[in-house]
């Protein structure tokens, strides 16, 4: 079975899919699409020099706060990851969001799995995994195929727990929220740029926090004190003919 031949008949229902819907209801659907708001939310990711890397990507919804998300269930994360992806991949005018820089985008369980497909645009799109997402070895296994397929690969939340340290070997990137490190420091850091990932501290909200960071060594940050997450509008922008 080549690398490729699992999203075959996902394809083929979709191509079927496509066929049966007339005319009419697809030019309805336009209609509805374009007044429809389609928003996302980017904070930018910079390097230890402050230059622009990449972009994460998350949930907006028009009006309403977004969830906690410890409160989602998991067909809430997954629709929101789809809301993602559509908004962003599912559009035209990708680079008016990437800047032709990576974006990096939190995956639950079911897009890991491949029972929900994941747009092919491993040039484009780092799979951070949901820090809610329990490993195994299933999950492992699918992460290792998804680095086959030219993915890069994004571990959030690093505190050193036996299930993270399972994902080191896999991982390009691993983030580590850099408030924790009052205590930990130095080890943390050190055990998880042990398989060789750039590290990325998160919630970098002040300045000292910032200098603390580079003193340790992170070789990307990200946080409030470099760029506020923004919304951005994808309404505009025209419909894709496929996600994945």
């Amino acid at each position: 079975m080549t690398d490729e031949s699992w999203w075959e008949p996902e394809t083929q229902l979709a191509a079927a899919v496509d066929a049966a819907i007339s005319e009419s209801a697809r030019r309805e659907w336009v209609q509805h699409v374009a007044h429809e708001s389609v928003l996302i939310g980017r904070q930018g990711i910079f390097t230890n020099r402050l230059r622009p890397f990449g972009y994460q990507l998350s949930y907006r919804s028009p009006g309403l706060e977004p969830l906690r998300a410890g409160a989602w269930s998991e067909f809430q994360h997954e629709r929101a990851t789809a809301h993602v992806l559509r908004s962003t991949f599912g559009r035209t005018n990708l680079e008016e969001v990437s800047h032709d820089r990576w974006l990096f985008v939190r995956f639950p369980r079911a897009y890991l799995m491949g029972e929900l497909p994941i747009p092919e645009r491993p040039d484009r799109l780092v799979i951070e995994i949901a820090e809610h997402v329990e490993i195994d070895r299933q999950v492992v296994a699918s992460i290792r195929n998804l680095r086959d397929r030219g993915f890069r690969i994004a571990v959030p939340g690093f505190v050193s727990r036996p299930s993270q340290r399972l994902l080191l070997p896999h991982a390009d990137f691993v983030k580590i929220d850099v408030r924790d490190l009052d205590v930990e420091g130095r080890p943390v850091v050190e055990l998880a740029r042990s398989y060789g990932a750039l590290l990325i501290a998160e919630f970098v909200e002040h300045r000292w926090l910032l200098e603390h960071s580079c003193d340790l060594g992170f070789d990307l940050l990200q946080g409030n004190e470099l760029e506020p997450a923004n919304v951005l509008d994808r309404s505009a922008a025209g419909i894709a003919r496929r996600v994945a």
